[in-house]
């Protein structure tokens, strides 16, 4: 029998170069996050003061008692929600008739698809601000919550869909259709093919899709403030009208419970990804 050849010895020197890449590039980007994150506890009257005076928990508290930066926080989360299950539904009617069927035009109907990702934001949402003030889709004053948020959870629908629509398509890419095959030779109908074989494989990537595009909605200004009315104000507007004037403590704290149900969430779905498609 032929000896096995010994594995080279790991050269650590060679690597040095890429630690220290890997260190640098993680420094420049989440350094801002971490430094927001830690003088939002500053006791210092101005939020941009990178001077240290003390742990307090007092801007946490006053973010929460600011009733305008409670409502736009509130707004946000509930615009992200319904937006990302819309999306996350039309993504996967999308991914599925782009992967399935063919039909007259479907590259035109791919390239209208992947349009809203590689268009501008700021044109975006020019245009869907056009299209509602020609359409004379508004939302009349004083209209109940969350009713009153209609045209910016329609908006977001619109840019983020695609992009679950690509997350959940590249997910369909991997299945076996011997197996949809075999199951429809076993006398499986359409429906319990697609519930019982295609949603199962398909469910890592509606979970990935859905964290897109609950993270886009999340922090999406630009279209927000295209089709935002007077009573309607997300967090990313807020803040955004707040630091005109200064960086207060109280958007620190808000941006870091913000930054942390991004990560509680993120943590979770991964979570349910891994326990899906533990491959």
């Amino acid at each position: 029998m032929a000896k096995r050849k010994k594995p080279a010895p790991f050269d650590y020197a060679r690597k040095w170069p890429l630690r220290l890449t890997f260190l640098l590039t993680t420094l420049f980007l989440y350094a801002p996050i971490v430094v927001l994150v830690i003088f939002s506890f500053n006791n210092s009257r101005r939020g941009g003061n990178v001077i240290w005076r003390g742990f307090t928990t007092d801007y946490y508290v006053k973010a929460w008692n600011n009733a305008g930066l409670v409502e736009a926080f509130v707004n946000s989360l509930a615009i992200a929600v319904i937006s990302t299950v819309f999306a996350v539904f039309l993504g996967a009617i999308t991914a599925v008739t782009l992967w399935r069927f063919r039909f007259p035009f479907k590259p035109a109907y791919e390239g209208l698809v992947a349009l809203p990702i590689v268009i501008p934001e700021i044109c975006l949402g020019v245009a869907i601000a056009v299209l509602f003030s020609t359409l004379g889709l508004y939302v009349p004053p004083g209209a109940p919550w969350p009713f009153n948020l209609t045209n910016i959870i329609i908006a977001h629908i619109t840019f983020s869909f695609p992009f679950a629509a690509m997350v959940i398509r590249t997910r369909l890419n991997t299945f076996n259709r011997e197996m949809e095959e075999a199951a429809k030779d076993l006398g499986a109908s359409e429906y319990r093919v697609f519930r019982d074989i295609l949603l199962p494989h398909m469910k890592p990537g509606l979970i990935a899709g859905a964290l897109l595009a609950f993270t886009l909605s999340l922090d999406d200004f630009v279209i927000t403030f295209f089709t935002s009315g007077p009573d309607t104000v997300t967090f990313p507007v807020k803040v955004y009208s707040m630091v005109r004037f200064s960086v207060t403590p109280e958007i620190n704290a808000a941006s870091t419970v913000l930054i942390l149900i991004t990560l509680v969430v993120t943590a979770i779905a991964m979570r349910f990804q891994t326990f899906e498609d533990p491959r």
